[in-house]
């Protein structure tokens, strides 16, 4: 239903984003992920038609109704649902009518509008609030109000930028359920975060950028089969490791220590650790305490994009 064509876009010398290319399918919840400056902020402004690019296209719809947008751009628009970071609501405007003034901005009005209007405020759970100002609601409220608010005009694609910055684990969960109860009713939703647990939980394919390009796109299953380690080891030990030596053992993977905390990485769980220990033993090494973990979507984010800061 979403499809980002290498897409190109500068501003003067720098290129922002270069050659991206990935998709969105119906009943599907992609995730895009990437380090601060990776070129999330311009690929979302040009997937909503904000921003032209340089250089691709997106298209908009499936088989016959697939529209390039900046052709007949308006129309192809109205396909569109965007939750943006920074919430778009009038605090004047109780919260009815701010979905009214949004749907007559897509050209709805009469019954249809507000049928539409009370199936959205019903889905986030504001159905009991139409009449009350969001100037009087929590953090959380607003942030669901601003999803129905991308709904009201019944879009194909829905686009997500961070939308539980600052909320409660109950409106976050609250959020997780709409966006599932859409997945299942076929719409296309590309979701961005810096959370990768949030990734983990809702996504059924995850896009990470880095530089402007695509640096892995896959299911969490695949993803996780890049890395050369799939769990590891954390082991409060006694002195200076040897980590090159440790890292010579069968099985054991990019071996770090802080302090006396010392973090392994194993090919295989079961059969690795009993090595690790039993170096750590001939080594004069005495464990104080020990835990091991399996990999997850931030060791494969972090592996591919690195562990330096990113202004």
């Amino acid at each position: 239903m979403l499809e980002a064509l290498h897409l190109g876009k500068s501003y003067g010398t720098r290129a922002v984003v270069s050659d991206l290319s990935f998709s969105v399918g119906a009943g599907e919840i992609v995730g895009l992920l990437g380090p601060n400056g990776a070129g999330k902020s311009t690929t979302v402004a040009m997937l909503c038609g904000l921003v032209t690019p340089d250089r691709g296209e997106v298209r908009v719809g499936d088989g016959a109704s697939r529209a390039e947008l900046g052709r007949g751009s308006d129309s192809v628009k109205r396909r569109i649902g965007v939750v943006p970071q920074e919430l778009s609501l009038y605090e004047s405007l109780g919260a009815a009518a701010n979905l009214e003034l949004f749907g007559a901005l897509y050209g709805m009005s009469g019954p249809p509008l507000h049928e539409s209007v009370a199936a959205a405020l019903a889905l986030v759970g504001l159905a009991d609030r139409a009449k009350e100002k969001p100037q009087a609601f929590s953090g959380g409220m607003k942030r669901r109000l601003n999803i129905a608010a991308a709904l009201v005009h019944d879009p194909d694609v829905l686009i997500l930028d961070e939308p539980t910055v600052g909320v409660d684990p109950q409106s976050r969960n609250a959020i997780f359920d709409n966006l599932e109860a859409l997945r299942g009713r076929g719409k296309a939703i590309l979701y961005t975060t810096h959370y990768m647990e949030e990734a983990e939980r809702l996504c059924d394919r995850i896009v990470i950028i880095d530089y402007g390009q695509v640096v892995a796109s896959d299911t969490l299953q695949g993803l996780h089969a890049r890395l050369p380690a799939s769990d590891s080891l954390e082991l409060e030990v006694d002195g200076i490791v040897d980590l090159a030596s440790l890292g010579k053992e069968p099985g054991v993977e990019r071996p770090t220590q802080d302090g006396k905390l010392l973090r392994v990485g194993l090919a295989d769980l079961g059969r690795t650790a009993p090595v690790v220990l039993t170096w750590l033993a001939a080594h004069g090494h005495p464990v104080q305490r020990i835990s091991s973990g399996r990999a997850n979507l931030e060791d494969v984010f972090l592996s591919l994009t690195g562990r330096q800061l990113r202004d």
